[in-house]
């Protein structure tokens, strides 16, 4: 799960990694490593990853900078420890029944809203999201075309994992208590509120994958990973003279999906 792969580390003397390293740096050796750890939960260090859950609201570079520690240590960027992932799974769990028990869902339809939430708008989503920007990124942000310096599939799922969790707390937590009473009212402060929160929502996932991929030295020109926010401005103020609620679109669509 490299995003990168550096021939200078734990090299032989004319450059080159040895058998026993190079097979224990794969991509693949690195995905079973990770996956095995999901049944240790001992071996997992969940202070760790809530301080990183907890700093991608308050200072998301700090996240990153860490992510270059692990590589200076560990000769990896992406995380070798699934924590933050098990964590994440269990505020989706968490926050899914909030949604479902705001909007009125019985047990089975709750239960339908978490695995469309789960594999659909989190992991579906995720894989399509990281596997676009992995293309774009080795494809047009590469400084130097070698396959020395790549960015790597894990890396980017990572990266949207770390983008996801403020959406997710927004969205299905935080604008849980405006629901019922403000946001799917039909008023002008209804929409307002409900589509401010999508804003803050989007505009936080932008900017965290734009810190995510900037973090990688070998990649030029990052900062057109902020042009969508150009985009979602606009897009904010059209809904606001039209009167688009996003946040009641979601709430029928979610009602629709579970019937």
């Amino acid at each position: 799960m490299l995003p990168t792969t550096s021939v200078n580390s734990r090299s032989q003397g004319n450059g080159v990694l040895s058998p026993r390293d190079a097979a224990r740096h794969t991509a693949g050796a690195k995905r079973y490593k990770y996956l095995r750890r999901l049944f240790h939960f001992r071996q997992m260090d969940f202070e760790f990853a809530l301080w990183q859950m907890l700093y991608l609201f308050t200072s998301p570079q700090r996240v990153y900078r860490n992510f270059h520690y692990r590589k200076q240590t560990k000769d990896q960027w992406a995380r070798d420890d699934p924590a933050f992932l098990v964590l994440l799974s269990i505020w989706l769990c968490v926050s899914t029944v909030g949604f479902g028990f705001v909007l009125d869902m019985g047990f089975f339809e709750t239960i339908k809203l978490l695995l469309w939430v789960v594999f659909i708008d989190c992991v579906g989503v995720g894989l399509l999201i990281a596997t676009l920007m992995w293309f774009i990124s080795n494809k047009y942000l590469v400084k130097q075309q070698n396959r020395d310096y790549d960015v790597e599939w894990g890396y980017a799922f990572d990266v949207h994992l770390n983008a996801f969790y403020p959406l997710l707390v927004i969205l299905h937590f935080i604008q849980l208590f405006f629901i019922n009473y403000v946001i799917i009212s039909d008023s002008v402060i209804g929409y307002f509120v409900g589509n401010t929160l999508w804003l803050i929502a989007i505009g936080y996932y932008i900017y965290v994958t734009f810190l995510g991929y900037s973090a990688l030295p070998f990649l030029k020109n990052t900062a057109i990973l902020l042009y969508p926010f150009a985009f979602l401005i606009m897009l904010y103020l059209i809904s606001l003279a039209c009167g688009w609620n996003f946040t009641k679109m979601l709430c029928s669509f979610y009602k629709y999906r579970v019937r």
